[in-house]
């Protein structure tokens, strides 16, 4: 009997890693779940079109005539801060800034916001062929980058080169277009946008985990550079909306324990084994 609890002593103590490693992996599912059940995504509009007058933008969740959000004399270079919207279908319309609510909008697009994702409306183009272009922001980002995309916004110079302490990063870019994300070292990155005649730059922090939109603008009459912080690492969701976690510096898992744990498993159960034949061979002995 004595013999009996002691096998079972083993098997529970090895038994036992197993059951505490399961705890913070049930907490991290559990967490996961609640981010989703929160259902909500992030939006922010933005007026990028050089040579378009100053717009009112409103913001409709589908199938409701009230306005959800209202942006009044919207100009040109201005991007709002992130809202934390409900998942759901939305339709962006701009007006001639201070035109009636009820009036046709000049411009209108859908976006089908989902759970925790985040986008970026902005009017693109030249005036004579104005559209909306709705943008996928990311929130993450590989371990140990920083991630970067560009939006080409001038019309003054319809072309552009633009390059981070010193190596391209996109090359002739065209005025109205967007590129993807790239991902980058993290660190102070002198950036550097050159066109057909003009040239700019600006000294911008990157940390490894941050999010970045370079926009290239027009401030009249010369080239700028507008730098967006799209996310800033775990700690941080989009700015305007409140923080759940966001971003590409959370705490990383270290080597999996699930072999080291066999292991210790595998020993202590043929530890039992060589106890159980040593407890035979004394009990023979004593018969004997």
């Amino acid at each position: 009997m004595r013999f009996t609890r002691f096998v079972r002593r083993i098997i529970l103590l090895a038994a036992l890693p197993l059951l505490l490693l399961a705890i913070p992996a049930a907490s991290v599912a559990t967490a996961n779940a609640a981010s989703a059940a929160t259902g909500t995504g992030w939006i922010r509009l933005a007026h990028l079109s050089p040579n378009t007058p100053a717009v009112d933008v409103y913001l409709y969740s589908f199938g409701d005539a009230s306005a959800q959000i209202v942006l009044h004399h919207v100009a040109y270079g201005t991007v709002s801060p992130y809202e934390q919207v409900p998942a759901g279908d939305y339709t962006v319309a701009m007006r001639a800034a201070g035109a009636a609510a009820s009036s046709k909008p000049v411009l209108s697009t859908e976006v089908d916001v989902s759970a925790g994702h985040a986008y970026t409306v902005a009017g693109m183009g030249p005036f004579s062929a104005l559209r909306l272009q709705v943008l996928k922001d990311r929130l993450t980002t590989p371990p140990g980058k920083a991630l970067v995309r560009v939006i080409e916004a001038s019309l003054l110079q319809k072309r552009v080169t633009v390059q981070l302490n010193g190596a391209t990063l996109v090359g002739q870019l065209q005025f109205g277009t967007a590129t993807g994300y790239h991902a980058v070292a993290p660190g102070t990155m002198t950036v550097h946008v050159a066109g057909s005649s003009q040239h700019t730059q600006s000294i911008v922090a990157m940390p490894a985990g941050s999010i970045h939109t370079i926009v290239v603008l027009d401030d009249p009459g010369h080239l700028t550079i507008q730098v967006l912080e799209d996310a800033a690492g775990s700690s941080a969701t989009p700015a305007g909306a409140a923080a759940t976690g966001f971003g590409g510096t959370a705490a990383r898992p270290g080597p999996p324990l699930l072999p080291w744990l066999a292991a210790a498993l595998t020993g202590l159960v043929l530890a039992a084994g060589g106890a159980t034949r040593l407890r035979l061979r004394r009990a023979g002995a004593h018969a004997r």
